[in-house]
């Protein structure tokens, strides 16, 4: 197992463990340049979103991955946490139905 997949597979124990509901794990693999993996997660309030990215954050870091760039933490609607080749996609349940990113990237392996 990758170092990513491994990094991964422990985010998703982690984050099965707090508040996150839905949780999906998408590889993108050969489907796409931006990353090798998706990690898509519902929130049930701004103080989880935060919660979440922030647990993601530790746990990735821990693992070995250098967090490159975030947005949307203020909005309390959406999170992205952009790890180059790991992107955790954080949500509330309203714009995790809005930008629908299952059916966009409806080709990806579902993990």
């Amino acid at each position: 197992m990758n170092q990513e997949l491994t990094a991964v597979m422990a985010l998703k124990a982690e984050l099965d463990k707090k508040f996150a509901k839905d949780l999906v794990i998408m590889e993108l693999g050969s489907l796409s340049p931006i990353a090798d993996y998706f990690v898509i997660a519902t929130g049930g309030s701004a103080p989880q979103l935060a919660a979440l990215a922030q647990t993601s954050e530790e746990l990735l870091k821990a693992q070995g991955m250098l967090l490159h760039h975030t947005e949307g933490l203020q909005s309390g609607k959406w999170v992205l946490l952009d790890f180059g080749v790991i992107i955790v996609h954080l949500f509330d349940k309203e714009s995790r139905e809005y930008y629908n990113l299952e059916r966009i990237w409806g080709d990806a392996k579902i993990i």
